[in-house]
């Protein structure tokens, strides 16, 4: 497995549109299937924002200094996106606007994740060597092993109250 930061990304990256294809394809009343598919959803994008804010986002500030406000801008668009799993975590999946609060999660996040692979990731491989992304990318999965799971967790709530008093 490659320890390369983007390379990770992009993992994490494909694994939750793929988790978003099976919400949208989900039928309208598969009420078990849609509150199963938007558990692992919060999950993987807890644990997602969580090595990216702790771990990339920081590294990159430090090394790429031109990218500062794609970072401010991504820190923001995951606040965002918690913001939106911390509610979806809490509800149920009869309420009127569970499907609704995630079509809109999985619109931003989708905006996000263009972006971050469109734009900044071809940057900061640019900017950086193998080694350095290698190394970004052993400390996001020593992260990873003890990243909160859910927005309720204690590391998520520091980087909710992180965005919001920052």
């Amino acid at each position: 497995m490659s320890t390369d930061a983007i390379v990770l990304l992009k993992e994490d990256h494909k694994e939750v549109r793929r988790l978003f294809r099976a919400f949208e394809a989900a039928d309208e009343n598969a009420k078990e299937v849609k509150s199963d598919l938007v558990s692992r959803i919060v999950e993987a994008l807890t644990v997602h924002t969580f090595i990216e804010n702790e771990v990339m986002y920081p590294a990159i500030r430090e090394l790429v200094p031109a990218l500062e406000q794609d970072i401010l801008e991504s820190f923001e668009e995951h606040h965002v996106a918690d913001l939106l799993c911390a509610e979806l975590d809490a509800m149920d999946p009869d309420d009127e606007r569970f499907d609704a609060k995630t079509t809109v999660l999985v619109e931003a996040v989708g905006h996000h994740i263009q972006e971050e692979e469109d734009d900044w990731f071809p940057k900061v491989r640019d900017a950086l060597g193998r080694r350095e992304l290698q190394e970004i990318g052993a400390r996001m999965l020593e992260a990873r092993a003890t990243a909160p799971r859910r927005p309720r967790q204690p590391g998520s709530l520091k980087k909710a109250a992180d965005a919001i008093f920052r």
